[in-house]
């Protein structure tokens, strides 16, 4: 039987953004059906497939987003989450190709699933962008949160200290002020797609907790005082009020895990959705 690696690899490395919502949902399809074999740790892509476009560019140079509230703004704020989704499907599927041979099968089962969602989320996203005259690629974007796989691609609890724990779960924080402001808009498409993503990534974030505790106690760690050391060690960006704690806490992360580090204010970043895009890992 076919090792789900291989599914896996061609995600990563499909370079058209369909053919990557493609695979990705094709995987985690066979995968629930029964129709691979466990993850076997063969190697991964260091950099899975990217289209032409968007444009990556640094952060510090990312275009402003136009007035508060303008056409044009919207469709900025709609690509910059397109973007956060499609590298998601990325780390979703590296997540669980890298490191799945090292887990239950669960663990495949839990990040083939994200992935799916991640996908999802992305062409809702894509379609509604089309809807307003755009669609993915039209404005540039930064590859900030592939860095963080990158970083992280050693340790399967610094991955899922990072990704799911510090920038999925910042998603949790921020998506509840969107939300509100597209109502206030009257756009309703876009408040309904949000809400859909918040109580995903709400599952998402709670993965990520689930499978870091049982790393730390298969390592015989403490799970807050480890997550706050890899934090520290791979992580360089704020850990910064206001939290969405009741999200946070329905995903596991309870204040436990974050409050400290909050409390000492360790580098400024930016708001809003650009502090979702801008959040680097550490050197």
């Amino acid at each position: 039987m076919t090792s789900i690696s291989v599914a896996i690899r061609q995600v990563l490395e499909a370079t058209d953004p369909y053919a990557k919502v493609k695979a990705a949902r094709a995987a985690a399809r066979g995968w629930r059906k029964g129709a691979f074999g466990p993850a076997d740790g063969s190697a991964m892509p260091d950099r899975p497939g990217r289209p032409a476009a968007p444009e990556l560019l640094a952060p510090n140079l990312m275009p402003r987003r136009g007035k508060a509230g303008s056409q044009r703004a919207r469709i900025a704020l709609l690509h910059a989450l397109a973007h956060i989704e499609f590298i998601a499907i990325d780390l979703a599927f590296d997540m669980a190709g890298r490191f799945g041979a090292s887990f239950p099968d669960a663990f495949t089962s839990d990040w083939l699933a994200v992935g799916a969602d991640e996908a999802m989320h992305f062409a809702l996203l894509d379609r509604r962008l089309r809807a307003l005259g755009s669609h993915y690629g039209a404005l540039p974007a930064h590859d900030g949160l592939w860095e963080a796989a990158a970083e992280t691609a050693h340790d399967p609890l610094a991955r899922l200290a990072i990704v799911p724990m510090v920038l999925e779960a910042r998603g949790l924080d921020v998506t509840p002020d969107m939300i509100a402001r597209a109502d206030a808009a009257g756009d309703v498409a876009t408040a309904r797609i949000l809400r859909r993503i918040f109580e995903d990534e709400i599952r998402h974030v709670g993965a990520g907790t689930k499978w870091f505790e049982y790393g730390c106690n298969a390592a015989g760690e403490a799970p807050g005082f480890y997550w706050r050391a890899l934090v520290g060690r791979h992580f360089r960006g704020s850990l910064k009020p206001p939290f969405n704690d009741s999200a946070r806490r329905r995903a596991g992360l309870t204040r436990d895990y974050y409050q400290v580090l909050a409390s000492l204010s360790i580098s400024p970043s930016g708001e809003g959705v650009r502090d979702a895009e801008g959040l680097r890992p550490g050197q």
